[in-house]
């Protein structure tokens, strides 16, 4: 039997994702300036998605995975 197309490894799946977790929204604003830990989690200013070209891995920022 073949194996269905949903089942595959995750490591396939490695483009670039168009929505940030709060980690790294936090991480990209407080990055930027835009947002210390003293101002909350709530109504945080949006952010842009940073697409790279293919291959390259893009700054390392602590805390993020």
């Amino acid at each position: 039997m073949s194996l269905d197309k949903s089942l595959k490894k995750a490591s396939g799946l490695t483009r670039q994702r168009g929505v940030l977790t709060r980690p790294e929204r936090l991480a990209l604003l407080q990055e930027d300036e835009k947002w210390t830990p003293a101002a909350g989690v709530y109504n945080l200013p949006k952010t842009k998605s940073r697409k790279l070209a293919p291959g390259q891995t893009g700054p390392k920022r602590p805390g993020v995975k």
